[in-house]
């Protein structure tokens, strides 16, 4: 046969990312949508009594977080489908990076927002969120770009701390602009596992650990010889080492939160018969939603919640060990250790394991804009996970 009539295998069209019918992690899915449904459910029933005293709707809360659920989802459903997540790793990676610093700038300017004291919020018609909540995901995001961009040259010295640097502007943002502590230590410990998980030698940390601890300790001994008892932060640790002797004061939320826990027993009071709920646990439906979901539910209410969200992580985890690439994976891996670290953190408080820091319990306290955020990143690990699908056709 000549070469002329050989046949000629005709080349592949190249499918665009949003036709490709290929895989989706159904099951990260679905533990996402339990996590939703079941936090609608135990905010409403901490919130109803603040709703009917403060709005005269017991389900005024419950509407509201309802219509932020029902984005998230789509969002997480959607998102995936239409956007591939290596788009990440180019300009709309910088504007999200420096997006996020600039909105927690606008914290005061006449756009920003005081709650409860607290000027963390911005205002944009009619919009309000906390930008320290986008810088999470600009974190997430631009760390793992920089360490995929440095590619070998990481196994230095300095390129880590290169990397530890650029987490660590938007955490000083977060503490130096908004004044949000618990938020400022989320970022740069997001920060610190991505690093730690791409860099090969664990020995820095191991130094920087105890030089963190040490730095604590003393910056700790500092502020009890040096400043008053009027200090918020100050009187946040000694509330912490001696809850019942200022229960009349910062301690009440703290002491409350324990008494809902320790009466709630194995099996719980029942859904929607707290005691605690009616006045005595101040934001109930936000940080203290843990305590509520104790005195209700009781012990096997908690572990219930604390599989599925040990089922999430063990999704996230699979994500990342399978990721096409070292990028994705990183990527991951900043996502697992929010959520983890965020659970944790939240637990440790309500139990007074650590001082109150107004960490939230995510999927479950009540904040829509901060369920939104959450539900982005999901949908970025469901992208990494369709890359993984494609990778083995």
């Amino acid at each position: 046969m000549s070469k002329d009539t050989k046949e000629t295998k005709p080349k592949a069209k190249k499918v665009p990312y949003y036709r490709r019918r290929d895989y989706y992690d159904y099951n990260l899915l679905a533990v996402v949508i339990l996590l939703v449904a079941f936090g609608l459910v135990i905010m409403f029933s901490a919130s109803v009594y603040d709703g009917t005293r403060y709005h005269n709707d017991n389900m005024y809360f419950l509407q509201r977080q309802a219509f932020f659920a029902v984005i998230s989802i789509v969002l997480v459903i959607v998102l995936p489908l239409l956007v591939d997540y290596h788009k990440l790793m180019g300009l709309a990676g910088g504007i999200l990076y420096f997006g996020s610093l600039i909105l927690m700038a606008m914290v005061r300017s006449p756009f920003g927002m005081e709650i409860n004291g607290a000027r963390r919020w911005i205002n944009i018609k009619g919009i309000s969120f906390q930008p320290a909540e986008l810088a999470k995901i600009a974190v997430i995001v631009i760390v793992p770009l920089a360490i995929n961009y440095m590619g070998k040259k990481f196994r230095g010295f300095w390129a880590p701390v290169v990397a530890l640097i650029i987490g660590g502007i938007p955490a000083a943002f977060a503490f130096f602009i908004t004044s949000n502590l618990s938020t400022a230590i989320i970022i740069m410990m997001i920060t610190v596992v991505i690093v730690f998980v791409a860099y090969p030698k664990i020995m820095p940390f191991i130094v920087v650990a105890i030089i963190g601890a040490g730095a604590t300790f003393f910056g700790v001994m500092r502020i009890a010889n040096s400043v008053s008892v009027g200090n918020f932060r100050f009187m946040r640790i000694l509330v912490w080492l001696d809850p019942e002797k200022y229960s009349d004061t910062g301690g009440h939320q703290i002491m409350q939160g324990l008494y809902a826990m320790g009466s709630g027993g194995f099996f719980g009071k029942g859904l929607g018969n707290s005691m605690q709920k009616l006045g005595a646990v101040p934001e109930a439906m936000n940080d203290m939603v843990f305590s509520i979901l104790c005195e209700e539910l009781g012990v096997f209410g908690v572990i219930i919640v604390l599989l599925l969200f040990v089922y999430l992580l063990y999704r996230l985890f699979f994500i990342a060990q399978n990721a096409p690439d070292l990028y994705g994976a990183l990527v991951v891996t900043g996502i697992f250790g929010h959520v983890a670290l965020q659970v944790i953190l939240n637990i440790s408080v309500a139990i007074n394991l650590i001082p109150t820091t107004g960490i939230t319990m995510p999927f479950i306290s009540y904040g829509g804009t901060a369920l939104c955020f959450l539900m982005v990143e999901i949908a970025i690990a469901q992208s990494v996970a369709r890359s993984i699908k494609l990778k083995s056709k």
